[in-house]
């Protein structure tokens, strides 16, 4: 049995297998969206506490939502910090997306983070993800091989160090920021610019090289948008956000009631 073979993680094995996952996001605070994104079908679930005011008692509470319904919890921390990556990790991530990472040092510095001694620095201690110390010798024998460890592009600097990046042991993955990404670039916004298609498939080539995982997120999905990301080798894909599903699906009520109202 070799070491995927062993890990329980289905979405950590999927990133090493490069095997499509979807996913979503979460930024409104609320357990009961957890809740609903897990009973959808998510294979994961993000919580955004990078972009929103989820603290590490809401995280925990989206992770009690998600708990038994099928989905992994993961969280995007706000920064490539110690305590933030540590503190999801406790409350019952099983993968961590850590934002802005440029460098193979930064992305060392997350896995380092994500990790228990002798790979990592994470503190062993009673916490939720074992059950209080209950669960405590499975957990510290099991974790380094089970959580999944993703970081994300989000810069001309990355794009230009992605092949050291990805050649950290450890990094299971990578998610591209496609907004933050464009402005680098000095296209803000323009995520379909002919530089950012090519920075795109560079990252894209360089996964399939070091056999990892390249992820996209799709704010928007369609039909094209969706068998493009699949067509250009993107296996770890967000789909769209709370925020945005909810606007959307209000919207588009609102405009159905207009037109059978002027019908």
């Amino acid at each position: 049995m070799n070491d995927i073979e062993q890990i329980k993680n289905p979405v950590r094995k999927a990133l090493l297998q490069r095997r499509v996952t979807l996913g979503t996001w979460i930024q409104i605070g609320s357990s009961v969206v957890a809740e609903i994104f897990s009973n959808a079908g998510f294979n994961w679930v993000a919580a955004d506490c990078e972009h929103s005011d989820i603290d590490i008692e809401v995280f925990s509470n989206l992770v009690r939502g998600m708990y038994g319904r099928g989905s992994v919890p993961m969280a995007r921390v706000r920064e490539n910090n110690t305590l933030a990556i540590r503190q999801v990790l406790d409350a019952g991530a099983q993968g961590v997306i850590v934002p802005l990472v440029n460098t193979a040092e930064e992305a060392r510095k997350a896995v380092l983070a994500s990790k228990f001694p002798p790979i990592g620095v994470r503190g062993f201690s009673f916490f939720r993800a074992n059950n209080w110390g209950v669960d405590f010798d499975e957990y510290a024998e099991s974790a380094n091989r089970d959580i999944a460890v993703v970081v994300m592009i989000e810069s001309k600097q990355a794009v230009e160090n992605i092949d050291e990046i990805l050649a950290v042991e450890g990094i299971d993955g990578v998610l591209i920021g496609p907004y933050d990404m464009s402005g680098s670039y000095g296209i803000t916004g323009q995520t379909s610019h002919p530089l950012m298609i090519e920075a795109c498939n560079k990252v894209v080539h360089v996964c399939k090289k070091h056999r990892k995982s390249a992820g996209i997120h799709i704010v928007k999905p369609t039909d094209c948008s969706i068998k493009k990301a699949l067509d250009d080798g993107f296996t770890f894909i967000a789909l769209g956000i709370d925020t945005v599903f909810l606007d959307q699906s209000a919207r588009g009520t609102l405009n159905i009631v207009r037109k059978v109202m002027e019908d």
